[in-house]
C-alpha cells in the first residue's frame, strides 16, 4: 500500500472566524479547543478529519500565493459522507438555515445521492450518501 496519512487537515481561509464557528456549530459540528484560538478554529469533521478555519490574514502567512475569493472562484470542494438521503438533506438544510447559500440542486445517480451548499465564505461543501447495496449490484 502506498503513502497514507493518519489524519487530514483541510485549511480554509475565513473572513470572520466567529461567524464561521457559529455556522458550523449550528450544523452540529464541534471544535477541538486545543487547536482553536483567536486566529484559527479546528473543526472536527470525523475521527481523523479536520478543517482548520483560519482568519484570512493568518492563512496568508502559510502561502506566498494570493488567497482566492471563494465566492467567485473554486479551488476545492469538501465532500462529506452521510448515512442516508435524509441525513444529506438535513445537513444541507441546516447549512442554509445557518446562513449558507445553495450550491447545486440535489443529485441522484443510481447508488449515490448528494446535496451541496456554500458556507458563509463561499467554500463549497458536498454531502453524499452511497447506497452500498445498490453499488454491490452494479
Amino acid at each position: 500500500m502506498g503513502t497514507q496519512a493518519k489524519q487530514i487537515y483541510v485549511n480554509l481561509p475565513v473572513k470572520d472566524l466567529n461567524q464561521s464557528i457559529d455556522f458550523f456549530t449550528r450544523l452540529g459540528f464541534e471544535f477541538n479547543d486545543q487547536f482553536t484560538d483567536e486566529n484559527a478554529a479546528c473543526l472536527i469533521i470525523g475521527e481523523n478529519m479536520f478543517a482548520m478555519l483560519l482568519k484570512e490574514d493568518f492563512f496568508q502567512t502559510f502561502t506566498k500565493k494570493e488567497i482566492t475569493d471563494a465566492t467567485k472562484n473554486t479551488e476545492v470542494i469538501v465532500a462529506l459522507s452521510a448515512d442516508s438521503k435524509e441525513e444529506v438533506d438535513e445537513l444541507v438544510n441546516k447549512a442554509l438555515e445557518a446562513g449558507g447559500k445553495p450550491s447545486n440542486d440535489p443529485v441522484e445517480a443510481g447508488f449515490m445521492y448528494g446535496g451541496s451548499f456554500q458556507d458563509r465564505d463561499g467554500h463549497l461543501w458536498e454531502v453524499l450518501y452511497m447506497d452500498e447495496d445498490a453499488l454491490a449490484k452494479k
